[in-house]
């Protein structure tokens, strides 16, 4: 069994939990406060709420029945959606969605071969 870690974001909907690769969490924690860095310099209307990332931990018992753990592919598909249907035209999009688009090909490959393993 790979060894997980547990990223905890709080957004608009309240905390999330998402599961990811314990050689990749850290990823997804940078990007995201990369994200937040640059988020308001976007000048398009339709701009995703992102969760603000509160913690990254390696053991989670979740004690809400109504919380549920996402898994780190779930969630940035999500966003790379989020972010590729963003009408932008004067901030370079491009880079951003480059990076989030390289740590989802990278979670899509770990997934691959754990899942031949």
């Amino acid at each position: 069994m790979p060894t997980m870690r547990y990223v905890i974001l709080h957004g608009p909907d309240g905390l999330e939990y998402v599961e990811m690769p314990a050689t990749h969490a850290y990823q997804l924690s940078a990007l995201m406060l990369r994200l937040h860095k640059e988020i308001g310099k976007l000048t398009a209307d339709n701009v995703p709420q992102l969760p603000r990332i509160c913690a990254e931990c390696s053991d989670l018992e979740l004690l809400d029945p109504s919380a549920s753990i996402v898994s780190g592919l779930d969630f940035m598909t999500k966003l790379e959606r989020e972010f590729a249907a963003i009408r932008e035209h004067s901030y370079p999009l491009v880079s951003l969605l480059t990076e989030i688009r390289a740590l989802l090909a990278q979670l899509e490959q770990w997934y691959e071969e754990e899942s031949q393993a």
